[in-house]
């Protein structure tokens, strides 16, 4: 290769010209692979001229062989129809990681020159969701081959414009990406140490798809400054530096609250009036229901509440202290959940921990609430009742606030989908049962 190119600068003859393009051609067709590597470490002006002459097909099966940072660097410099006809002949997976490393305003020159076809494909690819791996990462990337040396290497990196580099990330012969090598390790490596050689293990690497609950839950044994991401064929297409990761970790986290109370996951602080009525308001409709259920069940009541008013006073105090407790715990396993803390198999013992909470956290609040109601009512019977509730709808809360979101995340479900909603329904039934039902099991005391 560095014979043919040194013999394309000494000016040949016109036959000579013809010859040399038409055996490049061949060779470039035949043989891209050991082309590309070779030309991923030589000026992209060199490569253009390797290139002039050679049929569209042979020039996209080149590109989309090389480091895509390199190439797109050589679509730039090759005329336009040139560049037009071999972007529309390259596979549009490898297509799109040259496209990113163009400039927004070139990249959306170059997809208007195309089909119209081939350009909604390639932009199909280039729109990743916000809260994918494609949509968090930094195109701005590059891999380095085995065979490239220390000291070529940080020749290379001198000349990129961006200085965010925690490591060199290395491919194969085919593109793929195989291993990292920390920059404290290409620093005190010899010059001529091959890159190759410092590669110990296989890469940390999410697909460009994975979603940030995936990212996340990667991340959960993993202590990375940089998460390297691949297309489907395995070739690095780009990073997610440290902030984004932590940005996507909080989001992911942050997502739960919304979910936890009905509101939509993608909902907004200042998102549209329709897109936040269209999110919410069905889960308020069933909110709306189960308050029908819990009303139900005080009706189920009414003669015991007729005949001891000061049931109807107390009901909201019940009320309101399990669906604290309830809240306390859904909470506490929400965040289990999402940091990955615990799973579906841990779920005896945080019924058992949460069980055990609510006994002790019951009585603590049952006797502050029986003194209160003792000095208000006098009624021994009435303070009793209400003592033993508490402790009951208290249990019965915190058990229910851990198992709602273990249950929804087994049966295949967001754990935090308005799991608040559904918990509010059993502390309110529980706490009106348990108070109500005690009483008028115990009316006899209350008289």
């Amino acid at each position: 290769m560095s014979g043919l190119t040194e013999r394309m600068s000494a000016a040949p003859t016109p036959t000579e010209l013809d010859a040399s393009r038409a055996l490049n051609a061949e060779y470039l067709r035949l043989h891209p692979d050991e082309v590309a590597l070779y030309l991923d470490g030589r000026e992209p002006a060199e490569t253009v001229v390797l290139l002039s002459g050679a049929p569209p097909p042979t020039t996209a099966l080149l590109l989309e062989r090389m480091n895509p940072r390199v190439g797109a660097a050589v679509l730039r410099g090759l005329p336009p129809e040139t560049a037009r006809l071999a972007l529309a002949a390259m596979n549009p997976a490898r297509g799109v990681p040259v496209l990113v490393s163009l400039p927004r305003d070139e990249r959306e020159a170059m997809l208007a020159r195309l089909a119209p076809r081939v350009a909604e494909e390639l932009r199909e690819i280039l729109t990743y969701p916000a809260d994918s791996a494609g949509g968090l990462m930094d195109p701005r990337i590059t891999t380095f081959g085995h065979d490239l040396t220390v000291d070529d290497a940080l020749r290379r990196m001198r000349a990129f414009k961006e200085k965010e580099f925690d490591a060199i990330y290395v491919s194969d012969g085919e593109g793929r990406l195989s291993g990292a090598v920390p920059l404290g390790e290409i620093a005190t490596a010899a010059p001529e140490r091959r890159l190759g050689d410092l590669v110990r293990a296989a890469p940390a690497a999410v697909a460009v798809t994975a979603t940030r609950e995936e990212i996340v839950d990667y991340l959960r044994d993993r202590r990375l400054v940089a998460l390297p991401v691949v297309d489907l064929a395995g070739r690095l297409v780009g990073v997610i530096r440290y902030s984004q990761l932590v940005a996507a970790a909080e989001a992911e986290a942050l997502s739960g609250l919304q979910t936890m109370v009905g509101a939509g996951k993608d909902e907004r602080a200042l998102s549209p009036i329709r897109h936040a009525v269209r999110h919410r308001l069905p889960w308020l409709e069933i909110n709306l229901a189960t308050a029908f259920l819990a009303a139900t069940v005080v009706g189920l009541f009414e003669g015991t509440i007729a005949q001891f008013t000061a049931l109807a006073v107390l009901l909201p105090v019940v009320a309101g202290q399990s669906g604290n407790s309830g809240m306390q715990a859904l909470a506490v396993t929400m965040r289990g959940l999402t940091l990955r803390e615990v799973g579906l198999r841990h779920w005896p013992r945080l019924i058992a921990k949460e069980a055990g909470v609510g006994v002790l956290n019951g009585l603590a609040v049952a006797l502050t609430t029986m003194l209160g109601v003792f000095l208000w009512s006098r009624s021994f019977g009435l303070t009793f009742v209400i003592g033993v509730a508490m402790v009951l709808a208290m249990v019965l809360a915190g058990v229910c606030g851990a198992l709602v979101p273990v249950v929804l995340k087994a049966l295949g479900q967001d754990p935090a989908q308005s799991s608040s909603i559904v918990l509010t329904t059993f502390t309110d039934v529980g706490g009106f049962l348990s108070f109500l039902g005690l009483a008028t099991l115990l009316s006899s005391l209350l008289e």
